[in-house]
């Protein structure tokens, strides 16, 4: 008789080299089994639906790529720009295009080959930056507010303490916070086991759903993530909150109605992506909390992992005079260019 968890179980279970059903596939490094591809089933299996949803996501992913870096274009050109608060937006735009790019693309190709397989490998390195730049968006909202209290709280003393060397430093020291962070829930993930059940209800490898899957114990996995969510999260939320707060008594303190529309209309932006990424991404687990459905979590989840990407930069090149004037004028500049360019050659 065999006892669970011995090694004739293990040597039992790595004696399926492939289970032609799944094609789930598990190596056996001396006790230990580990499994070596897991199963993304996407947002729907229904086979009429695969087109159109390559279409969708192809788009949505190409609208997040060029409009983020239209801004990064734009305030890298224009010496206006060069200020803490169009810095922080141009790290924003970066990092949106990392964040879609850890997940949309691997969809897309599965949907393409038709296969639903992501190596062992690939899944921890897609969920480590997937924590990454989504916790690193979280940082960055909540350093532009603190850049935008300063601006109108604080206006006649503003370029002295957001001077450049402070603002590398809030930059430099969300990315070690998000590495870190991630790294910790990357490792922790990796120590537990899988069984058989390796299919992932989602598009891609999201943290929760990985140690839901775990078939060990993953009390403290669990524990550590929820406490790093209220931490990153919710301290997060506070330091916004609290920044709002001196804004708007601050704005409510002004005489002058075009005063308050002008400090009210800089941070009206931000405003927007803030309330649209913590409503959406909040809205995701509390329904995922109460309905326990994992492919609603999956479907709902594409608001804040796809569309609020999408949707910040036309967030701030539409309410924000500077950006539309800076991009008017690096297009007018490479017209202008290849304007002359095109005389020069035609010129003997």
């Amino acid at each position: 008789m065999n006892l669970p968890g011995s090694n004739s179980d293990f040597h039992t279970e790595a004696s399926l080299s492939e289970t032609p059903s799944s094609h789930l596939f598990f190596l056996e490094t001396g006790n230990i089994t580990r499994v070596s591809e897991f199963l993304l089933l996407g947002l729907s299996e229904e086979p009429e639906l695969q087109p159109l949803i390559l279409g969708l996501f192809l788009s949505m992913y190409l609208i997040t790529v060029l409009g983020n870096l239209l801004i990064i274009l734009a305030v890298s050109s224009d010496p206006h720009l060069h200020t803490p608060m169009y810095f922080f937006l141009s790290n924003l735009s970066f990092v949106d295009i990392c964040f879609t790019s850890t997940t949309i693309p691997k969809m897309l190709v599965n949907i393409q080959t038709q296969s639903k397989g992501i190596t062992y490998e690939s899944c921890i390195t897609q969920m480590y930056l997937f924590t990454v730049f989504g916790t690193l968006d979280v940082f960055l909202l909540t350093v532009m507010a603190y850049d935008r209290f300063v601006a109108i709280c604080h206006p006649l003393h503003y370029m002295v303490i957001m001077h450049p060397q402070l603002c590398g430093l809030l930059v430099l020291v969300s990315w070690i916070m998000c590495v870190l962070n991630s790294l910790l829930h990357s490792l922790m993930v990796v120590s537990l086991s899988f069984c058989t059940d390796l299919e992932i209800p989602h598009y891609f490898c999201e943290l929760n759903q990985m140690i839901q899957l775990a078939c060990s114990d993953n009390f403290l996995n669990n524990l550590v993530m929820y406490l790093a969510a209220v931490l990153v999260g919710g301290g997060s939320l506070a330091g916004i909150l609290y920044s709002y707060f001196k804004i708007v008594s601050s704005i409510r303190a002004m005489s002058s109605s075009q005063g308050k529309y002008k400090a009210f209309s800089t941070c009206a932006s931000h405003l927007s992506v803030v309330s649209s990424f913590y409503r959406t991404s909040l809205g995701v687990y509390l329904s995922s909390a109460v309905t326990h459905s994992s492919q609603s979590s999956a479907a709902a989840s594409v608001m804040y992992t796809v569309v609020t990407p999408m949707l910040n930069p036309f967030i701030y090149s539409l309410r924000n005079k500077d950006i539309k004037g800076a991009l008017k004028r690096f297009f007018g500049m490479t017209d202008l260019k290849r304007t002359l360019m095109l005389r020069l050659k035609k010129c003997p």
